[in-house]
């Protein structure tokens, strides 16, 4: 084919106008395929961004603008579809994982500076010298305190590959001049088994604070403890544990359940159901059970709780659960953030869904929840706790379950107002029984070198004095005048416990609380009755 020359500039000028149209219209990302398809709802907001990025007359982030409508899409679907932004995944997915790479220490900032708490038992800051104590001025060279620095920042400038080296200075009290340590950075655990010790004889204590991915074999560590110290009952604690991965949650369950038991069932968009069965590996199938639940256990724990009601295992002791049945799937969206979406529902084996309900989506009332409770007084009393006929199952030998909204326990036992009340819970949220404990510590922890954690435990005392001191510690900072005389006792225990967490860890803390949990002595007191039934059945024959 040949062309006539005079016909070339108008050919090249009407190429120009394509062009010129095309680039006005495009996607900058589109490829040649899409570039004359019909506008599409995903287009839309491609285009849209694309046009405020090369177009708008300001500079504009927008990569906060992509934030802001992922999460607006998201609030119209369920409470639990969520977006992690880039800047939080690398945490939630470490704190899910079990473990990241770090120094291994427990730390915070004091007086704008890294105070370590405490060193991980056998973790690499321990194994290089660093103590409880310790202030950490600078990492490789560059100072790393001041107001500046915040916790992200500190945490991001300390960690790093597996076997790399990083050269720390520490002031360390009583010494004369700045010490030098060379950290080799490691894996370090992230614990989901707070505790793990014997309250009786018989009756082993489990508390787990999340379903992450060591979560199962840190359990079954335990148990197997447990067992070995002759438990043949166990108490697992599983108040204000959130979830986590649904199926460390069915690895939990499988060893209380015998062969071939159902554990729970999914069911997706399209109506496809896929069961979950116990296994022949469970360890306390022949165990007696207790599983301990709150207002904010939720999704993983409703699991457990939920399967071995249903399968009439053991005793569920404690008040009505959160109320999550959905079940999540993390998608990558390419840019270091990523989106939990709620991809089913998952049931009970006698086919309840525990889901409360969600019409508005993210509503604030599906949020406050909890004060609603707490209004009505359900908290206080089982006789509040809303409950719909329609919802009504029943278990294999009868027993009558409920779904619509949480697990409702077995055994109720009431919120104990005095212990848990605001101002302990404020003072809590806000460090202060923390900070104030680690000020007395540091004065000499060398007063403690010789006190093993039994005898912690058994026989130290905090005196009246630290309590009035504690109060002053809190009125000079708030600028208030308040007093402890209502909850002193409370207080001195909270106190205790704190000393305990920064000098043993906390399996000591948790001791020192649970000695006067209502929830742990109903337990206690359920798994000695069964004794004596036991007892009596055997002198009657």
């Amino acid at each position: 084919m040949t062309f006539n020359k005079k016909y070339i500039p108008l050919i090249i000028g009407v190429a120009i106008a394509i062009g010129i149209f095309i680039g006005g219209n495009l996607n900058f990302t589109d490829t040649s395929d899409r570039l004359f398809t019909s506008n599409s709802k995903k287009d839309k907001l491609n285009r849209l961004i694309d046009y405020i990025d090369y177009e708008y007359v300001d500079d504009v982030n927008t990569d906060s603008i992509v934030d802001v409508t992922v999460n607006g899409i998201l609030d119209n679907l369920d409470p639990h579809s969520t977006y992690i932004p880039k800047s939080e995944l690398e945490r939630v997915t470490n704190n899910m994982k079990g473990d990241f790479v770090g120094l291994g220490v427990n730390f915070y900032t004091y007086k704008d500076t890294i105070t370590v708490i405490r060193t991980i038992k056998d973790g690499p800051s321990e194994k290089a010298g660093i103590k409880a104590g310790d202030r950490i001025l600078m990492a490789d060279g560059d100072s790393i305190f001041g107001k500046e620095w915040s916790n992200a920042d500190i945490i991001s400038k300390l960690r790093g590959e597996k076997g790399s080296k990083v050269k720390i200075t520490v002031y360390r009290k009583g010494e004369n001049k700045l010490l030098e340590f060379k950290v080799k950075r490691d894996i370090v655990p992230i614990k989901s088994v707070d505790a793990a010790y014997m309250l009786t004889d018989k009756l082993g204590y489990i508390k787990i604070n999340r379903f992450a991915e060591s979560t199962y074999k840190e359990f079954k560590d335990a148990l197997d403890i447990l067992q070995n110290q002759g438990a043949t009952q166990l108490a697992l604690d599983l108040r204000d544990n959130p979830g986590g991965f649904l199926g460390i949650a069915e690895q939990i369950v499988d060893e209380f359940l015998e062969d071939d038991k159902l554990i729970l069932f999914t069911k997706n968009k399209s109506g496809k159901v896929e069961k979950s069965f116990a296994t022949s590996k469970g360890d306390f199938e022949e165990g007696e059970i207790y599983i301990l639940i709150n207002e904010s256990s939720a999704s993983a724990s409703e699991i457990v709780a939920g399967a071995l009601q249903d399968n009439d295992k053991g005793t569920i002791v404690g008040r009505r659960s959160y109320g999550k049945g959905l079940v999540q799937r993390e998608m990558s969206l390419g840019d270091g953030s990523a989106v939990r979406l709620t991809v089913s529902r998952y049931y009970t084996p006698t086919g309840r869904s525990i889901q409360r309900p969600y019409d508005n989506g993210k509503s604030n009332d599906y949020y406050n929840d909890y004060n609603k409770r707490l209004r009505s007084g359900e908290f206080e009393d089982a006789e509040q706790i809303e409950i719909a006929d329609s919802l009504k199952f029943k278990t294999p030998k009868g027993k009558i379950v409920y779904g619509g909204g949480g697990i409702i326990p077995d055994i109720f036992v009431p919120l104990n107002t005095t212990s848990n009340n605001e101002t302990l819970n404020y003072l809590k949220r806000r460090e202060y029984i923390s900070n104030f404990v680690f000020e007395e510590l540091d004065k000499d922890r060398s007063f403690y070198d010789n006190v093993t954690t039994n005898d912690f435990i058994a026989n130290f005392e905090v005196s009246d004095d630290i309590v009035i001191k504690f109060q002053n510690f809190v009125n000079y900072r708030e600028r208030t005048n308040i007093t402890f005389v209502a909850y002193h006792e409370q207080m001195k225990r909270l106190i205790k416990s704190e000393l305990a967490q920064q000098l043993y860890g906390s399996n000591a803390a948790e001791k020192i609380i649970n000695e006067t949990d209502d929830m742990i002595e109903e337990v206690i007191m359920l798994s000695r009755g069964n004794d004596y039934f036991e007892v009596n059945l055997s002198e009657q024959n």
